[in-house]
């Protein structure tokens, strides 16, 4: 007698849910017993100083670990990371930048001294100390910004991931820069029709998917822009300007802490020459880790390699 299909799959789907949800309970039970701390569970509002609300995820317990997402993102582009570390012992922190995702869309602020400042506020409401920054992209601006305006006295340690830093724009100090035409074009296609660019974009260069061979993950795509469309469009012009004219060199240099730059070399966003490869020389105790073939949303999709590197990097 043969066996009835979709009950079979659902029997196996359900099967593996439990088997995962499982073992997700035993990884954290773990975490908790080595921290010794009850796990936080919280999604919250941080208010500043020029009354914005941020939005954030507080989970997990242990040292905190706080990531500052790229544009036009959210804090939900962390998923893997979140769920890896929280299970690793790591208390995780992730919040949507001012006029992203459920953040408030303030229209003015968009730039780096305000991000940073943004940042500052979560750390400090939160009272976090000996605290992991983790920035992608645009985030890695915040976080470089931050340690550089505010200083390292709460922070232990800092990852940049296809980060800006120090300066994406082409000009005589950066030759190796993108030219300011590049960013005007991404000005005029998001004035022009934002939702079309929202799935442009990651569908072609962001993850690589433009490659010959790329495995195309029509989820993350559908995911990115959604993520885009949560956001303000003010703030999301404001951003392009503040993403790729702000210049880090002597935020970079003012870092005093441990810090992991990771870029993949097929990045086409955040060109490497520009960013990581300069990046590592300006900041004072960096290591460098180059991914060959890797696209400029690789937290995404490399998820497990970027992960266990930052962790046995952390326990080094």
């Amino acid at each position: 007698m043969m066996p009835a299909p979709q009950a079979s799959r659902r029997g196996l789907f359900a099967a593996g849910v439990a088997a995962a949800a499982a073992g997700t309970v035993a990884t954290s039970a773990a975490a908790q017993s080595r921290s010794g701390a009850k796990p936080r569970q919280v999604n919250d509002r941080v208010k500043t100083r020029d009354g914005a609300d941020i939005f954030y995820k507080d989970w997990g317990a242990g040292q905190p670990i706080v990531f500052s997402h790229g544009w036009p993102l959210t804090s939900d582009d962390w998923d893997a990371q979140m769920m890896f570390f929280a299970n690793n012992g790591y208390r995780v922190i992730a919040h949507d930048r001012r006029g992203h995702g459920r953040s408030t869309q303030t229209w003015e602020g968009n730039e780096m001294d305000t991000y940073a400042d943004d940042l500052r506020a979560l750390v400090l409401a939160l009272e976090l100390k000996d605290a992991i920054h983790v920035g992608h992209s645009t985030g890695g601006g915040e976080v470089a910004r931050y340690l550089g305006r505010h200083g390292t006295d709460r922070a232990a340690r800092a990852v940049l991931i296809g980060a800006v830093p120090p300066v994406m724009v082409r000009k005589d100090s950066n030759p190796e820069g993108l030219p300011i035409e590049v960013f005007d074009g991404f000005r005029a296609a998001l004035m022009a029709d934002r939702a079309q660019m929202f799935r442009d974009v990651p569908a072609g260069p962001f993850y690589g998917f433009n490659r010959p061979g790329a495995k195309v993950s029509q989820g993350l795509i559908d995911k990115w822009w959604l993520q885009g469309m949560m956001g303000g469009v003010k703030a999301h012009y404001d951003c392009i300007k503040a993403f790729s004219e702000t210049d880090f060199t002597e935020d970079l240099r003012k870092i005093d802490i441990p810090v992991l730059v990771m870029h993949g070399d097929d990045d086409q966003i955040v060109p490497i020459k520009a960013s990581a490869l300069k990046a590592a020389k300006l900041l004072p105790k960096a290591t460098l880790k180059v991914y060959p073939g890797f696209d400029h949303g690789m937290a995404s999709t490399h998820a497990e390699t970027i992960n266990r590197d930052i962790l046995a990097w952390l326990k080094a």
